[in-house]
């Protein structure tokens, strides 16, 4: 019912990021958001969002719950898909700083041990919005 009110704030907000940022970071942040949306549609509650190291050498775009998972989800978006599909782009150094980044998460929350999952959302924007969420994309 208010998901028209949430698209349509969505898109103002993107649109001033675009006159700010550049293309791509604001293409980023707007998957980020619609990620953000969908997670919580399906149950999910999301606690924080680009979670860094101290240091800054890694990050996690989205740290969520889902029923008694915590869940670090990277979210890559792409204007089409001409070049393969978003989700491509987690290889294997980008999964390392992603466990890195949540291992640093864990330990900073002081959680004993929780049950981790690592998710992907891939969100290709071109004629309306796809969007694909991949559970369990990779292990630690």
């Amino acid at each position: 019912m208010m998901a028209w009110a949430f698209r349509l704030l969505d898109e103002i907000r993107h649109r001033a990021r675009r006159k700010r940022w550049h293309a791509d970071l604001a293409t980023g942040r707007r998957g980020e958001d619609l990620a953000h949306r969908y997670l919580e549609k399906t149950g999910m509650v999301v606690v924080a969002r680009n979670y860094k190291t101290p240091s800054g050498t890694a990050e996690v775009d989205l740290i969520a719950w889902d029923r008694h998972d915590l869940v670090f989800v990277e979210v890559k978006s792409r204007q089409t898909d001409e070049y393969g599909a978003p989700e491509r782009a987690v290889d294997e150094p980008k999964r390392r700083k992603i466990v890195y980044a949540a291992l640093d998460y864990i330990r900073r929350a002081g959680f004993d041990h929780p049950s981790v999952r690592f998710d992907v959302v891939s969100i290709v924007f071109g004629r309306g919005e796809h969007v694909e969420h991949i559970r369990d994309a990779f292990g630690p």
